[in-house]
């Protein structure tokens, strides 16, 4: 089994990793991330579960989190759009109903972000 999400290295030192599959969105969702990461996913249409590893960085300014956004946008049907919306908050707010599928959660407290889907400028994958 090769790695369970992409990882990337984005200004600021910060790590973003995104999900391959729907049973890796949910670890990473729910098991992996903080209460203090930062969570994105696109809106509206299927797409990686993202997280922005914050820890004991300190607070990511907006630069990082439209470029974690960027990455969530980029690893969705959304890749080939232009400007699309993304929901990011902070991963305690995020929850998985009770029965729900895999990969499929709950959120509050979201902000939206519109950014152009990309990924690191150097595509640093680590």
């Amino acid at each position: 089994m090769g790695a369970r999400w992409h990882e990337y290295k984005i200004a600021g030192g910060w790590t973003v990793l995104a999900g391959r599959t729907d049973a890796d969105n949910d670890y990473l969702s729910l098991k992996l991330a903080r209460p203090v990461d930062w969570w994105f996913h696109v809106r509206g249409m299927p797409g990686s579960h993202v997280v922005l590893q914050v820890g004991d960085g300190g607070e990511p300014d907006r630069a990082a989190l439209e470029a974690a956004a960027a990455v969530a946008a980029w690893h969705s049907k959304a890749r080939g759009g232009g400007v699309v919306p993304v929901t990011g908050t902070l991963a305690v707010n995020v929850t998985k109903p009770r029965g729900a599928e895999r990969g499929t959660v709950s959120i509050r407290k979201e902000r939206v972000f519109k950014v152009r889907p990309a990924i690191p400028a150097d595509e640093e994958e680590v």
